[in-house]
């Protein structure tokens, strides 16, 4: 039986980190301009909600799909970082794999959603067809924008997976070159400080309006981490 030639397999891996990497800032990009929901989401009225997503519905769902694959090229980034990381700790650099696996599933359940089911939900309340009741329940319980809805808990739940993953990776990676260093430092500080937010609304200190802005700007210094680890990937490409 051939034996796995892992000098390729890195290479491979490397390489996919890297072209992960150019998908997640072209998707980002993109998503300056691609709208998730309505302006102003946490404060809009249900039924301008409904208006909008009828009337917006083809790019609605161009701007969730872009989100996927945004989602999907942070795993690769990911998966590249574990595979770094089981090199010097093996034990930590699996277990970060599998937290990644995780995360992606947690992400694609509410983006999927996001294509599939609110369009569908929005287009039978405006038209009070048959099931108009349920879908509009239903697409209370799924708003994009509400941060203590169904749907952004599982978005959160992804976000909380992100932050484990950083940290079972920031150690080993600070034994590494000084890029290496910068991304241990930065995935560090996304994952003490989510925790410590995520602590902090456990205990109440944080409310429902700031959950957003709180949270998701800790993602600065996750995305910092995903910049410096990027010559890394260069570098092991090199023959």
């Amino acid at each position: 039986m051939n034996t796995i030639d892992l000098r390729l397999l890195d290479r491979q891996i490397n390489r996919l980190g890297l072209v992960s990497f150019i998908v997640v800032v072209l998707t980002t990009l993109v998503s300056l301009w691609l709208p998730l929901d309505i302006p102003n989401g946490f404060e809009a009225q249900h039924a301008d909600r409904v208006e909008w997503l009828n009337a917006n519905r083809g790019i609605f769902i161009i701007g969730w799909i872009n989100q996927i694959i945004s989602m999907l090229a942070f795993a690769g980034v990911f998966f590249g970082v574990a595979w770094h990381v089981a090199k010097i700790a093996p034990l930590r650099g699996i277990v970060a794999a599998v937290v990644v696996l995780l995360s992606v599933a947690a992400f694609i359940i509410p983006k999927f959603i996001a294509v599939w089911t609110i369009p569908q939900l929005a287009s039978v309340v405006a038209a009070e067809a048959s099931g108009a009741e349920m879908a509009n329940q239903l697409l209370l319980v799924l708003n994009v924008s509400v941060p203590f809805s169904l749907y952004t808990s599982f978005d959160y739940l992804g976000f909380w997976l992100y932050a484990v993953f950083a940290l079972l990776v920031a150690g080993p990676l600070f034994n590494g070159s000084i890029s290496s260093k910068t991304a241990a430092v930065g995935a560090g500080l996304f994952g003490c400080i989510f925790h410590g937010l995520f602590a902090m609304l456990l205990l109440g200190e944080v409310a429902s309006a700031e959950i957003e802005t709180y949270f998701l700007g800790s993602v600065v210094f996750l995305l910092l981490s995903i910049v410096a680890i990027v010559p890394q990937f260069r570098t092991n490409l090199a023959p």
